[in-house]
């Protein structure tokens, strides 16, 4: 959705590599002047967009990457669109990093609806997410989802729209299966999405899918008039007290204490951030099958999260001259611990994971790993600490915020800004 602040998405990944995403953006930058011209329209091949959403999400190329190599080749004014895109995917893992309990709300009412599916919206559920409603454009873009694990901003929010309002389906399945295929889903910019577009987020403001813009902006490839409620009121919801938190400080780490690194597939480039000059006794990582309990996370997706962090270990390997460690996907936890116990390190250091299902997974092993005299440190990019505390309010004064944080002031590559 482009609420989601996406700003492009891969129509089919290639490989999760980070060198496969800086050539992608590489190629984006001479023709980033015309993204604000040519994003809107949604029509396969897609290639009016940047494709960049994937590698973004698990940060094997940056946001300040991305920021900082279209600037460094427009004027900002040209490339502004693009910058605020991008700058969507911050605000909202800050938004939810300043509100974590609005993930837990989610998760418990999601396990409620689909405790409650019966009958005929039951039988709604299961057409719609085998791309069997009915509607030409919905069942497109399902099929679309599950096939490839992307679907273009305007089609997210139009399906978003059409699953609330036309479909009447519970909200949280609906972000469920987007989380469950979308190669650049994650817990903050999906979940948020989902709730700006049923009026949750902006209380009483939704967004409601009309078949004259559908028409328009897919050149007449679907034109569903008569079949969409374009004019549906927005979802309610019991108070929820959205008053941010304070953002716990970053913390320092101390330079003489044995450490092992450990990766995660929420931040894999850490030889492009504060930890680039660390020494480390070793580096592991690796996907954990139990994480999707819920969720249940689609092969593919899956498997992008496998190879990146593959990609990821081999690149730290070769900077941190250490070896590097594949762990068990089946006991994620009792591999982590068991790796850090045969180290001998004193604390395991990770990249700051933000809300989210590898959050809760980190706090199990900060536990376990304390039962050993091990610190679990999780080491926040200077990029999150910078921004998230200004995602107080809406998105516009959130970008304001950036602006004054002056990583967009003008930032090109040659004033080598700090990594992270």
């Amino acid at each position: 959705m482009r609420r989601a602040g996406c700003p492009g998405h891969a129509p089919l990944a290639d490989a999760p590599t980070r060198s496969v995403g800086l050539a992608r953006l590489a190629s984006f930058v001479p023709h980033a002047a015309n993204y604000a011209r040519e994003r809107n329209r949604a029509v396969p091949p897609h290639d009016r967009v940047s494709r960049l959403s994937p590698y973004l999400r698990h940060r094997l190329i940056l946001e300040r990457e991305a920021v900082a190599a279209v600037l460094d080749a427009h004027p900002r004014e040209s490339v502004d669109t693009f910058v605020s895109e991008v700058l969507w995917r911050t605000y909202w893992k800050g938004w939810l990093e300043l509100r974590p309990h609005v993930w837990d709300r989610y998760l418990d009412q999601l396990r409620r609806d689909r405790d409650g599916l019966a009958g005929a919206s039951s039988i709604r559920y299961a057409e719609a997410i085998a791309g069997r409603s009915g509607m030409a454009c919905f069942d497109a873009w399902a099929r679309e989802l599950i096939e490839t694990g992307y679907l273009h901003n305007h089609a997210r929010m139009w399906f978003a729209s059409i699953w609330i309002f036309t479909l009447r389906l519970p909200w949280t399945l609906g972000a469920a299966f987007f989380l469950r295929h979308l190669l650049d889903g994650d817990p903050a910019s999906n979940t948020l999405s989902w709730r700006w577009v049923a009026g949750l987020h902006t209380r009483g403001k939704h967004y409601l899918a009309r078949a004259e813009n559908i028409a328009r902006y897919t050149d007449g490839r679907f034109d569903p008039k008569g079949e969409l409620d374009e004019q549906a009121p927005p979802l309610t919801e019991p108070p929820l007290d959205l008053k941010p938190r304070l953002l716990p400080a970053s913390v320092e780490l101390e330079t003489d204490l044995p450490s092992g690194l450990l990766l995660t597939p929420e931040d894999l480039a850490p030889e492009v951030s504060q930890l680039s000059m660390r020494r480390f006794q070793g580096v592991a990582g690796g996907w954990d099958e139990t994480l999707g309990k819920d969720l249940d996370f689609a092969p593919p997706v899956v498997d992008f999260s496998r190879g990146a962090i593959g990609d990821a270990l081999s690149r730290a390997e070769a900077h941190f001259a250490v070896l590097s460690h594949a762990l068990d996907e089946t006991d994620w936890l009792a591999a982590t611990e068991a790796w850090a116990r045969d180290l001998a390190v004193r604390r395991v250091v990770t990249l700051e994971t933000p809300v989210g299902r590898w959050r809760e997974r980190l706090e199990q092993l900060d536990a376990r790993l304390a039962n050993h005299g091990i610190a679990l440190v999780r080491s926040r990019r200077t990029w999150d600490s910078s921004l998230w505390p200004g995602a107080t309010r809406g998105f516009f004064p959130f970008r304001e915020h950036a602006r004054r944080q002056a990583h967009l002031g003008g930032l090109r590559r040659t004033e080598q800004p700090q990594p992270g």
